[in-house]
């Protein structure tokens, strides 16, 4: 079948990501015997007209269009990106059929089929089943049963099975220079699945709790070629959580380290998982930042969102940065169950403490469907079972509602390596234009030293929606 791949993805802030998701399809559809052509949408300046020149030229028998978000994840300032999706999906009506997957389209893939208008879903890791897919269309099978597969004519689905072999993707007709370049970095992953039970988390319902790892000869392949081929010097690995297990991030580092690859990195850890020898061997391996996904600096606000760690766990995972030289970043999550005024300057002042390169706050958590902070919220009447959750809902501690995003801009705004998305604390269009100018690999929060007094242009408040 001649294929075309579209990527739908277009936010581009704080910086364009590489579909790394979509790349790793091309290897097993080029196996299958498939022709493929690719229509990264990202850099798109009118993408409905590039779209419809690409069916009319191209002429596909299948359009497989990825999903990677829903919505950017952001409060008060949310911003819902299923308009964009189904006017692509639109845009295909009457050229060829259009199968929808991705991450995003993973989260709720019966309601987006439905409202986007694709003709096939599927659910989860795609690189085993599209194939089959692809042959029971060719053949005038039947596809229902295939483990994953949505179709709008029957509710519920066969449960997708996880890939038996995490291989590597093939970037080769991805303007992947061009992601290198204006996003500073380009992206990797070594291992999916996640046994954490983060109440807000969707990486185990995407990826299952337990944790598949590539081969370590494999990622070194990878990097070298990234490096070697495509003159790739900065790499982001994507794990949800990069030192676990903490042996194979160490061997991974090690054979790095022995590999002498001419990279450098970050990667998002968890604090627990940290330990002198294994941040020596990251440095020695190129890293130079991390980000920890700490959530909280109280310690009832831990317990409260599902956090495998405790306070003393992020204090001394800072200390380790501080002491090896490394630029590091704490994600904080403010407005969970139970949070409080008392349990906000909590975590303010632990990051006085520890005083990292930068804080990411976010405000409001992102209601998903199977999440345990979804059973909460409709535990505590904040929400039904039949709530849609298609655009940005997000779980706000109900004392806080109305005063969340002043009590966080004005502790916020007195530091100065702060940034808040949501309020545009040090984030918006404009400042992140400004960063672009230095000439940085890596995460632009890197910078947060070089800048003075924070910047903010206030958002007004939400009901969560």
């Amino acid at each position: 079948m001649k294929l075309l791949l579209v990527s739908a993805n277009r936010e581009r802030s704080p910086y364009p990501v590489f579909p790394i998701g979509l790349s790793s399809l091309v290897p097993p559809l080029t196996a299958a015997g498939h022709e493929l052509e690719i229509l990264d949408l990202c850099f798109s300046v009118e993408p409905e007209r590039e779209l419809t020149e690409a069916l009319h030229r191209y002429a596909p028998d299948a359009v497989l269009l990825s999903i990677r978000n829903l919505d950017n994840v952001t409060w008060p300032g949310s911003r819902s990106y299923l308009n964009e999706v189904r006017e692509a999906v639109a845009a295909c009506r009457g050229s060829a059929p259009v199968i929808l997957g991705g991450s995003g389209f993973s989260l709720m893939p019966e309601e987006l089929l439905r409202h986007l208008g694709g003709d096939y879903g599927v659910v989860g890791e795609g690189e085993e089943i599209l194939p089959l897919l692809l042959a029971a269309l060719v053949r005038g099978d039947p596809v229902a049963g295939l483990p994953g597969v949505v179709t709008p004519e029957r509710s519920g689905y066969a449960p997708p099975l996880p890939v038996s072999q995490i291989g590597s993707p093939d970037r080769r007709l991805f303007q992947l220079a061009r992601y290198h370049r204006e996003g500073g970095m380009a992206n990797l992953q070594t291992k999916r699945g996640c046994p954490f039970g983060c109440v807000y988390c969707t990486y185990p319902l995407l990826e299952g709790t337990r944790v598949r790892l590539r081969p370590v000869s494999e990622v070194i392949a990878e990097v070298r070629g990234l490096s070697d081929d495509s003159g790739v010097d900065y790499l982001y690995f994507v794990d949800d959580i990069f030192n676990y297990p903490p042996d194979y991030a160490l061997e991974l580092c090690q054979a790095m380290t022995a590999a002498k690859l001419k990279v450098n990195w970050s990667a998002f850890i968890n604090p627990q998982f940290v330990t002198g020898e294994l941040m020596a061997a990251m440095v020695a391996a190129g890293c130079d930042a991390v980000e920890y996904g700490s959530d909280s600096g109280s310690p009832a606000m831990l317990r409260s969102l599902g956090k495998s760690f405790t306070v003393s766990h992020i204090r001394d995972a800072s200390t380790l940065c501080h002491e090896q030289g490394v630029d590091f970043a704490h994600y904080i999550l403010f407005g969970g169950p139970g949070e409080s005024v008392e349990t906000i300057d909590e975590t303010f002042t632990l990051m006085d403490e520890v005083n990292p390169t930068a804080v990411i706050a976010m405000t409001g958590i992102r209601i998903y469907p199977g999440t345990a902070l979804q059973r909460q919220a409709i535990n505590e009447g904040l929400i039904t079972a039949e709530t849609p959750l298609l655009e940005p809902l997000f779980y706000i501690s109900p004392p806080l509602r109305e005063s969340l995003a002043s009590l966080v801009t004005e502790r916020a705004m007195a530091r100065r390596s702060w940034v808040a998305p949501g309020l545009e604390i040090n984030m918006s269009d404009a400042m992140l234009e400004a960063l672009r100018s230095f000439p940085v690999r890596g995460p632009l929060w890197k910078l947060m030293k070089r800048l003075g007094r924070s910047r903010v242009r206030p958002m007004a408040g939400g009901d969560g929606r």
